[in-house]
């Protein structure tokens, strides 16, 4: 992913009104951001538990922003949850069930598109194996690191493209 600033961020989100995106935190450390290693931008909202933000490039390359929303009652299981983009397993909360709501019309009569997503958003960084989840978080996989980028990148764009419909 490309170097992008706090305008580009605010200016890229597509499920809420600008006031909302004028509003929300957005990361203090862009400049130490490893672009280079990321699919998307991914933050939780340090001021509101129950939100976190991804930000992408579509492809035309123009920025997409989402706003999540997820459960921050969640208990902790002791089972293992797998994210679907990146297919890391995690145990307890590590993977959470974050709803989008839908861009335009549709959105403001409350449509919504849910995901389960690691709850750090640090998909990217487990694919490559920058970030080490708990032990048996990655299979071993047949794909190289460069085809699991791509499966990660195409789920996410899925789960982007359902916002528009």
């Amino acid at each position: 992913m490309k170097s992008i600033d706090e305008q580009d961020i605010r200016a890229s989100f597509i499920n809420c009104s600008k006031g909302e995106a004028k509003r929300l935190t957005v990361p203090r450390d862009l400049a130490e951001t490893p672009w280079d290693d990321l699919d998307f931008l991914g933050w939780r909202d340090p001021g509101a538990p129950d939100r976190s933000y991804i930000v992408t490039e579509g492809d035309n390359g123009r920025l997409i922003g989402v706003a999540l929303r997820f459960p921050s009652n969640q208990r902790g299981y002791l089972h293992r949850s797998m994210c679907s983009l990146c297919l890391t397993t995690h145990p307890g909360n590590g993977v959470s069930l974050m709803t989008a709501r839908k861009a335009g019309l549709a959105g403001r009569e409350g449509n919504s598109v849910g995901v389960y997503i690691c709850t750090d958003l640090a998909c990217s960084l487990y694919v490559r194996g920058k970030k080490t989840p708990a032990p048996g978080g990655r299979f071993e996989e047949s794909l190289t690191v460069e085809e699991q980028i791509e499966r990660t990148r195409t789920k996410l764009s899925a789960f982007v493209d359902k916002l528009f419909v």
